[in-house]
């Protein structure tokens, strides 16, 4: 009885254990994929109207030479005219007659000199608005780079900029995305993933646009260990990684540079800019590079918002092949 027992419960134990077993594997890799996911972020700037102002061109009217003289003309009436002095008496139009005509001559002259200037006036709305002033143009723009781990020391430069730049002037903005850019194209060596796209939208919903990408893509870190924000630094220490001078964290450190191929290092550049930002489909080297070219030289006059994100960026983070894939569906190989 108690054999036939055993072998009834033995094919339960053996799929519980394998349950079990299958279950410790994955929650010890979803524990390894959280821990890999520290990222930091450079940003700043407002989506504010332009601080230019419209000044439609000067149109003065002169009306004709002559007036209105209200002096009375012999024979009765009103003597002239506006602008014709001499028109009744040549005619012979004297008394009530020609002062009711004089009066609605005053008025045609008048009406159409009002319906000329509200058409001037309108003529300069017309031309503001379609110059943009009231509502201008925004390109809303993102470029992505995958980059090999073995690209550590541009972590160090994106971290060196987060803890120096001035992120609260228009010129410190423009010289954070230049200079990010410029680490990016200084490596192609590393390239290995790229990705591009830009929307021309109006200034009032480019806001919203440009956060909803932001939020997409600090969405994906688990904990920004490093960030920038209109010149607020805030920097934690990962609760999954070591301390930064202990020694088993500078071995991870070499481990993930010797690993190679399976681990990398993303980049991604968002900026907001005054007109039309056209940006090339990424194929190949060139065409990123060309991206980030374009991206990179947007003058702090044009340059409305940027955030610079990476991942990851605490020391002996990973992020895998496997992350890149679940979080960076849109980037092609070059």
């Amino acid at each position: 009885m108690r054999n036939k027992l055993l072998s009834a419960i033995k094919p339960f134990l053996k799929s519980l254990f394998v349950f079990g077993l299958i279950l410790t594997l994955t929650l010890g890799h979803a524990d390894g994929a959280l821990a890999a996911r520290t990222g930091g972020r450079i940003g700043g700037g407002s989506f504010r109207a332009p601080s230019r102002t419209y000044a439609p061109p000067s149109r003065t009217y002169a009306p004709p030479s002559g007036g209105y003289y209200p002096a009375p003309y012999p024979g009765g009436g009103f003597g002239g005219g506006f602008g014709f002095p001499l028109l009744f008496p040549f005619f012979g139009i004297g008394g009530g007659f020609g002062g009711l005509f004089t009066i609605l001559i005053f008025l045609g002259i008048a009406n159409f000199l009002v319906s000329s200037f509200r058409r001037v006036g309108a003529g300069d709305a017309g031309e503001a608005d379609s110059l943009g002033y009231g509502n201008p143009k925004v390109s809303v723009a993102e470029v992505q780079v995958g980059l090999l781990a073995e690209a550590r020391g541009l972590q160090g430069e994106l971290d060196e900029l987060a803890r120096t730049s001035d992120m609260s002037s228009a010129i410190g903005r423009a010289q954070v995305l230049q200079e990010s850019t410029l680490a990016l194209l200084r490596h192609p060596e590393y390239w290995v993933y790229g990705a591009a796209e830009s929307q021309q939208t109006a200034l009032q919903a480019a806001e919203a646009k440009f956060n909803q990408l932001a939020l997409g893509e600090r969405s994906k870190f688990t904990e920004e260990t490093l960030s920038n924000v209109n010149n607020q630094l805030k920097a934690a220490t990962p609760k999954a990684s070591l301390p930064a001078g202990s020694e088993e964290a500078g071995k991870l450190a070499n481990q993930a540079i010797t690993e190679g191929p399976g681990e990398y290092i993303i980049v991604t550049i968002l900026v907001g800019a005054e007109g039309n930002l056209q940006l090339p489909k990424i194929n190949s080297s060139d065409d990123l590079r060309q991206a980030l070219r374009q991206i990179g030289g947007i003058g702090s006059d044009r340059l409305l918002a940027v955030e610079i994100l990476w991942a990851p960026q605490a020391d002996g983070d990973t992020l895998t092949s496997d992350d890149l894939m679940a979080e960076y569906p849109t980037l092609k190989l070059v």
